[in-house]
Order: structure tokens, then C-alpha cells, then sequence
């Protein structure tokens, strides 16, 4: 079969700023197995330009691909994106079958199927055998009923297969790394970038973060095999920066530590960036120093925030203690220590933020990131927070640098000014300011000149977006009136016979298109 990949263009700050770009490894992980099956396989990549709709479809039409597969990593928020751009794709291509995957479709498949009838499958969760045993069903003409992992419409009712019976080995699925043209992308200061996937899945239970109800299960990758991909990449494409896309690498002390060992072994000098928790670099006080002889130069850590009950609210199973020994001690091995920090909680006050602000300042972090919270329907943190009223019903800003929910005692204004100053105190303070003239590192150093050069660029994008183009609810809908009939805790993976349907009054659109 001839398979179209499209990494639709997002509007994400991320994604516009830095005028630099990383590969869709989501993409590019279902690409390998499918081009290993014997398909004929392109992607464009529709965030460089970025490209217009026109332009995509163009470029689909030349093709003529007998299936068109979409996702993004900005799952949520490239939702609506994804969908206009369908609509265009099937009116030009109406035999072409229209597959949408990623964590947003995964849990929001009735009523995609039902609202969206241009998108003909929905594939639920890893995609990497469920693509390849679908695109064998497309090309024989056999049932998809007997597909694992699928949702589409029969009989007019959006309906959905069993779940897959195993997970993905991450050792079996390849990388189609031959997708791309590794020329075109660049990170950390035009540096040539790749993103990369050691583990999936985490075994904490964070309340806000749907990570273990979409990857089910934490496992990683052989640790030495890992360190020769990125070390092959390294010598044949130049590929130098490597951007890991775990959410918790180091959840296993000796895995890692292999893959650390292996990667000083492969004697390449390449620089990783990536997150994990700060209970793990304290736990990891002993072998910090391989860490940085491996190449790690930057790792974001949840600190989420200072106060010891909304940690516990949202289970995230840290210590304030801990975050600040986690920083410290990886400034003493020279890796920068990135901190995110939440706001948008819905009791906050101004005096809370002024708090948080202090906090920060002891803890000292390199770089500060500022979320919002965002509680996606298929996490428990959304059904705690079901009678909090929505500002944004657009889901292009459910990508946490916007505040998608009312707090009840500082409006949304004040709620921004907080943020921007407590961004700009941390990053402007003289002690940060000293770190960038003089940090001992040269290559740290041009790495943080290249993050303060993007920060300038959106501290006033931000302001602009707020005042100009954010267009918030006065009197928007509650959280639960906003997700009515979405399920929660996980549900989604589950099937309709375990489910009450979801979006029953949508089925008519359903079987309009079928």
C-alpha cells in the first residue's frame, strides 16, 4: 500500500518560536514497521513552513496514497487542527482511508468517530503492530473487527476493537529513521536533533497525567542496544543533540545505569536533554557523575509545586526537600536543572504565588518553565476538578501555557502577571544572569544563552497572545458540562461493552458516514 504519514503544523509556542524543529518520532516509530512490511511509505512534515492546508493537500495529491495517517505529539491541542485539515484531505482524496492516531483520539474515540466522519479509523494506544496488522486488513479486504486496538463506525454506532493482547516490545519496533532528511533538524542551538524513547510509561500516579493509562505499563529498551542507535546516529547522520521523550527514564536505577555505561562506551559526544524526577537524581547521588560523562546536559524536573498539600492532592509522591536536593546536586556535577512549576490551581491566592516565588528562588533551578494545569478528561485530576468553570473551549489552548480554568480568587490577568514574574525574576535575577556570562562549561553556556534567546522571543508573544488574541469565557461552561460524557480514570482503552456510550445523541453523524 502507498501511506501517507502527516505531522500536521501546530500552533504551539514550541512549535513557532524557536524557528528550530525536532522529528515526529511518533510518526517515524509506526513508519519502520510499516516499511519493514513491505508498504510504500512517505511523511511530511507539515511544521516546517509551517505548511498550509492547501499545501498539504497538494502534496497528498501528488502521492495518491491509498491511506493518510495523522498524529502529533501536542495530542490535545493538535486536535482541532487535525480536524480541519481531514476535511480537506478527504474532499480531495475520497478514496483514501484516513487514520488518526495519538493520546488525545486514544481517549476521545466516540466522539471523534462521531463528530469527525471524514476520519475513518481511529487507531487506540501504541500503534506500532496495530498499523501493520491494519494496513494487511485495508490491503486483503479482510474485516477490521478482527484488528486489536482500532475504533471506526459500523451500522452507524462508533465501535471499537479489543485492546491489543501485549504491549510493545521497544527492542521489535524500528525507528523509520530514513523518513526524514536529518539536515533539517535541529535543536539546542542548531544543533543537529533527534528525538529519542528509552522507556515508556511511569510507574508513579500522578493524578493529572494520563501517561500510565496510555502506555499501560513502564518497560524500556535494551540499555546497550539504545546507546548503539544513538551512537549510529551519531557517526552516520551527525545527529549530536538527543531529546528523550520519557516522561521517567530512570525509573529503574540499574537499566539506566546500563544504558549510561554503554553510551560512555560507544566514546560519542553527544549531548542529552530530557526530564525525569527529582526522587530519582537524589536516589542517583552515587552515579550522578556518569550521567554527565554520558552527555546529559539538561534534565526538566516536575517540581510542580512548593506546597506540601497540593503535592499530596495531586499525588505526585515528592518532597519539597527533595526538589531542592535534586537541584542542587545536579549543579554540582554541571547538568542544568530545568523546573516546571503549575499554576492555574483553583484556591490559589496572590500571596500564594508570592510564596511560590520565594520557594523558587531557595530551590535556584537554571531554567524555569511555567504550566498551567490542564486536566484532559481521561485523568482522575478531572473529575476533582469537575465544577471549576472553563475559560477556553477551544482545545487549541489545552497545551498548558494557557490557563484553560477559572481560579476562584485571582482573575486571569493577575494570574499571567504572576507568571511573568516570577519568570522573569528567576531567569533575570543576578545570580542567573552571573551563570550565563561566566557558567565554566563553554557548551553549557551557549546552551543557555540559546534558551534565553527563546525566552526573550516569548515573553512578549505570550503578553501579545493574552491581550490581542485569547478570547476567555466570562461565564464558561464547568469542567464536567465541558467533558459531558467523557469518561475518566483511564477508561478509554477499555471497550463499548465495558463502556455506557459515550456520545450516544452524535450517532446519527456517524452513520451519515458510513
Amino acid at each position: 500500500m502507498r501511506m501517507l504519514l502527516i505531522n500536521p503544523p501546530h500552533p504551539s509556542i514550541g512549535s513557532r518560536i524557536p524557528h528550530e524543529h525536532l522529528p515526529p518520532l511518533g510518526l517515524l516509530s509506526i513508519g519502520g514497521p510499516l516499511i519493514d512490511a513491505g508498504h510504500d511509505v512517505e511523511l511530511v512534515d507539515a511544521e516546517f513552513g509551517p505548511m498550509s492546508t492547501d499545501a498539504i493537500v497538494r502534496h497528498a495529491l501528488n502521492v495518491a496514497p491509498d491511506a493518510i495517517l495523522l498524529g502529533h505529539s501536542g495530542s490535545t491541542s493538535a486536535h482541532p487542527v487535525i480536524a480541519e485539515l481531514t476535511l480537506s484531505l478527504k474532499a480531495a482524496l475520497p478514496r483514501a482511508t484516513i487514520i488518526y492516531g495519538g493520546v488525545y483520539p486514544t481517549f476521545s474515540w466516540e466522539r471523534i468517530l462521531a463528530e469527525e466522519p471524514q476520519i475513518n479509523i481511529i487507531v487506540r494506544g501504541e500503534a506500532e503492530q496495530t498499523v501493520v496488522r491494519l494496513a494487511e486488513a485495508l490491503q486483503q479486504g479482510t474485516p477490521l473487527e478482527d484488528v486489536p486496538g482500532l475504533a471506526f463506525c459500523r451500522g452507524g454506532t462508533p465501535t471499537a476493537t479489543p485492546d491489543p493482547p501485549h504491549l510493545v516490545d521497544l527492542d521489535s519496533a524500528r525507528v523509520g529513521w530514513e523518513l526524514i532528511d536529518h539536515t533539517r533538524y535541529t535543536y539546542w542551538g542548531k544543533r543537529r536533533a533527534v528525538v529519542v524513547q528509552f522507556s515508556r510509561g511511569c510507574p508513579h500516579r500522578c493524578s493529572y497525567c494520563g501517561q500510565r493509562g496510555f502506555w499501560k505499563r513502564w518497560r524500556h529498551r535494551d540499555p546497550v542496544a539504545f546507546a548503539a542507535e544513538i551512537a549510529h546516529l551519531y557517526r552516520s547522520q551527525g545527529v549530536e543533540v538527543f531529546n528523550l521523550a520519557d516522561e521517567n527514564p530512570t525509573a529503574s536505577k540499574s537499566a539506566w545505569r546500563a544504558f549510561l555505561e554503554a553510551l560512555i562506551a560507544e566514546n560519542v559526544p553527544v549531548i542529552l536533554v530530557g526530564s525525569t524526577r527529582a526522587d530519582d537524581i537524589v536516589r542517583d547521588a552515587d552515579i550522578l557523575h556518569l550521567y554527565k560523562e554520558a552527555g546529559v546536559d539538561r534534565l526538566l524536573l516536575g517540581i510542580e509545586n512548593y506546597d506540601e498539600g497540593t503535592l499530596e492532592k495531586i499525588n505526585k509522591g515528592g518532597t519539597v526537600a527533595m526538589d531542592r536536593q535534586a537541584i542542587h546536586l545536579l549543579r554540582q556535577h554541571k547538568i542544568l536543572s530545568m523546573a516546571t512549576y503549575v499554576v492555574g490551581f483553583e484556591e490559589e491566592r496572590d500571596t500564594d504565588y508570592l510564596h511560590g516565588l520565594r520557594k523558587l528562588l531557595s530551590y535556584d533551578p537554571d531554567q524555569i518553565q511555567l504550566l498551567y494545569i490542564s486536566p484532559h478528561h481521561w485523568t482522575p485530576f478531572a473529575g476533582d476538578e469537575a465544577g471549576r468553570k472553563v475559560l477556553h473551549t477551544d482545545l487549541r489552548k489545552w497545551d498548558y501555557k494557557h490557563q484553560v480554568l477559572a481560579t476562584r480568587h485571582v482573575p486571569p490577568w493577575r494570574v499571567l502577571l504572576w507568571v511573568k514574574l516570577i519568570e522573569v525574576t528567576l531567569q533575570a535575577r543576578p545570580k542567573a544572569i552571573g551563570r550565563l556570562i561566566a557558567y565554566p562549561d563553554k557548551r553549557i553556556r551557549a546552551a543557555m544563552r540559546w534558551y534565553y534567546n527563546i525566552g526573550r522571543k516569548v515573553w512578549p508573544y505570550e503578553l501579545c497572545g493574552f491581550i490581542l488574541h485569547d478570547k476567555r469565557l466570562r461565564n464558561g461552561p464547568t469542567l464536567a458540562e465541558f467533558q459531558a460524557g467523557a469518561t475518566v480514570q483511564h477508561d478509554a482503552l477499555r471497550t463499548p461493552r465495558e463502556l455506557t456510550s459515550l456520545w450516544a445523541p452524535a450517532a446519527s453523524t456517524c452513520q451519515q458516514a458510513s
